[in-house]
């Protein structure tokens, strides 16, 4: 998995905690506008209550990912000008982060389809696709702000459903007859055999998926939200991000794929 695609705190100005908004839910504390920071936020750019995330009611942040947005519009769009020290920057700033987060996840996503031995027959056309989407991460801040991400978003997605159709094609029959519906919330799925099923955009929020099987699933957009994997196998899975671990439930038994790593709550 590509480094620049996984999110590197320590080299961004703490973006996702000022630009963007939230109101106060089960997955956050209190409202928050965007353009403010957090209250959490210190000037050091880390978060005060880092450890205590959810303990403090933030699951929302522990849930956050920005494929490394971050630290690319921190370091390469902005050469290291902080909002902090150039706030004429900041709105601006906060303007192209959340459109440089959606080319980041395409490219994550992209990343991911290119390693697979499955995808050797369109590998070119998902290779021009990185290309094309890399390239916009590259462009001049007024041509960022006036990117139409939908149209280039539908041009990732058509690619990504050949890429897991492929991927999971010796699943398809198998679970041809086994038509998984979109709303699992609270589903009991224990021990349940999902190997190769679609579950992209699945409400799994709560759903007991202890012991599952989950090797070859497509997981992209699925709601991960207290889902309980403990000692599930999502090894081989595809289009499984970080965050979606971060905020499910599990524990040592857990079996994630080699480019994800056990959220430390799952531990405490």
């Amino acid at each position: 998995m590509n480094s620049r695609l996984q999110s590197d705190c320590e080299a961004c100005f703490g973006i996702c905690c000022v630009a963007l908004p939230y109101a106060k839910s089960a997955d956050f504390a209190m409202d928050k506008e965007g353009g403010n920071p957090c209250r959490n936020l210190c000037t050091d750019h880390r978060c005060s209550i880092h450890e205590q995330l959810i303990e403090k009611g933030f699951h929302g942040c522990v849930s956050y990912e920005c494929f490394g947005a971050g630290q690319h519009v921190s370091q390469e769009i902005y050469k290291g000008k902080d909002w902090r020290e150039h706030p004429e920057l900041s709105q601006e700033m906060f303007s192209v982060f959340p459109i440089v987060q959606q080319l980041h996840e395409m490219l994550y996503y992209l990343d991911q389809a290119l390693e697979l031995d499955e995808t050797a027959a369109i590998r070119k056309q998902l290779q021009t696709v990185f290309d094309d989407i890399a390239a916009l991460t590259k462009l001049e801040l007024k041509d960022i702000l006036n990117l139409n991400v939908p149209v280039h978003r539908e041009r990732v997605n058509m690619l990504l459903i050949e890429a897991s159709e492929r991927f999971r094609q010796d699943d398809v029959q198998r679970n041809k007859n086994m038509m998984m519906r979109k709303d699992l919330l609270g589903a009991n799925l224990k021990g349940a055999d999902l190997r190769g099923m679609n579950l992209r955009g699945a409400l799994l929020i709560a759903a007991n998926l202890r012991g599952a099987d989950l090797r070859r699933a497509d997981f992209i957009g699925a709601d991960f939200r207290n889902a309980d994997v403990s000692g599930a196998d999502l090894r081989e899975c595809i289009f499984l991000t970080q965050a979606q671990v971060n905020s499910a439930k599990g524990n040592r038994d857990t079996k994630l794929p080699r480019y994800l790593k056990v959220p430390d709550h799952w531990l405490s």
